[in-house]
């Protein structure tokens, strides 16, 4: 029973010593002026930035497939229609 005590009391200053280092971590983010907040608000900008190409190629990419489709179908009825005119010129021999 000591034991346990022991270790939940050493757990417990532990968790202590973590929760303080989270409270300076976020007072440092708060704070513009460290390193750590720069690099943070950096790969903030740099992950929205991110997102919006990302976005924007979505929307590309969706617009180049509604193109392709609408070569795909005057593709095929072009096939058709050269077929149509090839049967017709070999009637026409």
């Amino acid at each position: 029973v000591a034991a346990l005590q022991e270790e939940k009391s050493s757990l417990m200053s532990e968790n202590e010593i973590m929760n303080d280092r989270i409270e300076q971590l976020d007072d440092s983010l708060d704070d513009p002026n460290t390193v750590v907040a720069k690099k943070y608000f950096h790969a903030q900008l740099q992950l929205e930035q991110l997102q919006e190409e990302n976005f924007r190629l979505e929307a590309a990419k969706d617009d180049y497939r509604v193109h392709c489709e609408d070569l795909e179908k005057q593709l095929i009825e072009l096939q058709h229609r050269n077929n149509e005119l090839t049967s017709l010129a070999e009637e026409s021999r």
